[in-house]
């Protein structure tokens, strides 16, 4: 039997994770039947409540977050880290706002995806269904609590969501609040849990899959979490291992095009996973792109490992190994490589890429389509930063994760990706000879 837990903001410990884990499954498995037969009117109703709520927690919700930015800070904690971490009023408004706007979204739950009638007169309808239960593991961005929780209600199903324990204050408060926008709109709170308690046992219960409850798992964070569900797991996995995102500066590219993109795909937000890790420069267009963009970068504060000709083009440029073409920084760090045009990129991707996100800067519109149509990555650029790897720039509403996996869904896993689909096969009294 799995001992307690203490919590890490002094609370009781969680007495018996095992059965804290198998009640959590059983309720979510019980609120994603009620909520799969909802109506779409109710659980938009329930989101809105649930926005009201966080606004109105606001206080609260900011003074837990305050109390485990300031743990983690006394822990020693990096600074991309303490980024995702922390909440402000602005942040938190749009929270808020994002959660409306997965309400406003279509419903994904009943869509006729397909529609045919065999030579008998059977007439068949492939139509969206549900997941279940989603459960997703995250460190330590609160934030997810509200996008995981509000787009796994938008397509009909439940989510057990658990946090690192940097977050669980956070994270705690923002999915009461939603709880109670559930209770409001009458369907069931449990269609959004929390785990109570930082145990690391408690991820691996999740992976086991509580008994059968959990259908499918989300992680969210860093490598090792991630390797972790992609190597325990005994249910599907919506995930990527790693964000390696590439910019490729073609021969044909505009100059201050390229600038301005690759300035913003590594430094916009250095932590989140489709920051730009390796900028690749087409070697027939090194002599007049290469010394701008790297003297652009480095002015930035941008520290750059770079290759030899990089190196070359200012002695700021630090030398880099072959692990830096295998390095996701999450940091104001950028290795850079000349390469031998399309094909040099391509390989240069296939061979360290994490098949995430990559971008062609080009004004070649038939280099840009072969490298669209080569690049094995869940989404790939023409001409745009890689920071757009992001559900809300893509249209979704918001997303609960990224996916570089081939199966069911793959880059921005928002509310269509969140569910399935069944067979409507409607006769006259056909009978199979």
């Amino acid at each position: 039997m799995l001992q307690s837990a203490r919590r890490p903001d002094g609370q009781e410990p969680v007495a018996d994770v095992a059965a804290t884990m198998a009640s959590l499954g059983r309720r979510a498995r019980a609120a994603a039947r009620r909520l799969a037969t909802s109506s779409s009117s109710a659980r938009n109703a329930a989101l809105q409540a649930g926005a009201a709520a966080i606004r109105a927690s606001a206080a609260d919700i900011l003074a837990a977050n305050a109390l485990d930015v300031a743990d983690a800070q006394a822990r020693g904690t990096k600074g991309a880290f303490i980024d995702r971490l922390v909440l402000d009023p602005g942040r938190l408004e749009a929270v808020a706002q994002g959660v409306e706007e997965i309400a406003a979204l279509a419903d994904p739950v009943g869509r006729r995806l397909a529609e045919w009638t065999q030579p008998n007169g059977l007439r068949f309808e492939r139509v969206a269904t549900p997941l279940g239960v989603v459960g997703v593991i995250f460190e330590s961005r609160p934030n997810v609590t509200a996008d995981a929780g509000a787009l796994c209600v938008k397509a009909g199903n439940a989510t057990i969501l658990r946090c690192g324990s940097e977050s669980l204050r956070s994270s705690g408060a923002i999915a009461a609040a939603l709880r109670r926008g559930l209770a409001q709109a009458g369907l069931p709170e449990d269609a959004i849990q929390l785990v109570p308690t930082a145990d690391r046992a408690a991820v691996g219960a999740m992976l086991a899959g509580l008994d059968g409850a959990v259908d499918v798992i989300v992680p969210r964070g860093g490598k090792s979490l991630v390797e972790r569900v992609q190597s325990e797991a005994r249910v599907p996995v919506f995930a990527h291992l790693e964000g390696l995102c590439h910019v490729f500066v073609h021969a044909a590219a505009d100059l201050e095009m390229a600038k301005a993109i690759v300035l913003n795909a590594k430094l916009r937000r250095t932590g989140v996973c489709g920051s730009a890790e390796t900028l690749l420069v087409d070697r027939a267009c090194a002599a007049t792109h290469l010394a701008p963009l790297v003297t652009a970068l480095l002015d930035a504060g941008c520290e750059v490992r770079g290759d030899g000709p990089t190196r070359a083009v200012d002695p700021r440029v630090v030398a880099a190994s072959e692990e830096d073409w295998r390095t996701e920084y999450l940091d104001a760090i950028l290795a850079v490589r000349v390469v031998d045009g399309l094909d040099g990129a391509i390989d240069h991707i296939e061979t360290y890429g994490s098949h995430h996100t990559d971008s062609i800067v080009t004004q070649d519109e038939a280099a840009a389509e072969r490298f669209l149509a080569e690049v094995d990555s869940a989404i790939v650029l023409h001409n745009a930063s890689t920071q757009f790897a992001d559900g809300g720039e893509f249209g979704f509403g918001a997303e609960i994760g990224i996916a570089t996996g081939r199966m069911h869904a793959r880059g921005p896993v928002g509310v269509e990706q969140l569910t399935s689909f069944k067979y409507r096969v409607h006769g006259t009294g056909q009978t199979r000879s």
